[in-house]
């Protein structure tokens, strides 16, 4: 799908456990502006949303089923639907503006997903309008999650 990205990080490990880069100001163009930690509990999904302007950038620590469809019209993938599994190594997925996303734990434990987006949430001081299209409540909604 066009501007999506997604690459297992390649954790450095050692007696005491692993560490794992997300992002490296020589390896990316990304440049976030905030960052936020979230747990999903097992079988659980987040979403279907998306985005006017912000590309998210996310780091996903378990295994998680992440679900996208292409909205953008013009673009070459538009109405293209793709499903991506993550592995127990931690995985990094950018989402730009217009990529309708969701994703779920399918693991039996809690999942952790860090987010690294290039837009403050609700602007400077949290004045503004939320950057977000939600779909999740939507019974007539064509971005549906069937498994």
């Amino acid at each position: 799908m066009e501007g999506f990205e997604i690459k297992e990080l390649h954790p450095f490990e050692d007696q005491r456990g692993w560490l794992a880069e997300i992002i490296r100001d020589d390896e990316s163009g990304f440049r976030p502006v905030m960052s936020y930690l979230s747990m999903t509990k097992p079988g659980l999904v987040r979403g279907p949303h998306e985005h006017i302007e912000q590309t998210d950038y996310f780091c996903f620590i378990g295994k998680f089923r992440i679900y996208l469809w292409d909205n953008r019209k013009g673009s070459p993938t538009y109405k293209e639907h793709k499903l991506f599994d993550t592995s127990e190594t931690p995985t990094i997925a950018i989402v730009p503006p217009g990529i309708v996303h969701a994703y779920k734990n399918m693991a039996n434990t809690d999942g952790l997903v860090i987010n690294m987006p290039d837009m403050l949430y609700r602007g400077e001081g949290k004045k503004e309008s939320v950057d977000e299209v939600r779909y999740e409540d939507d019974p007539l909604s064509p971005f549906r999650i069937e498994e």
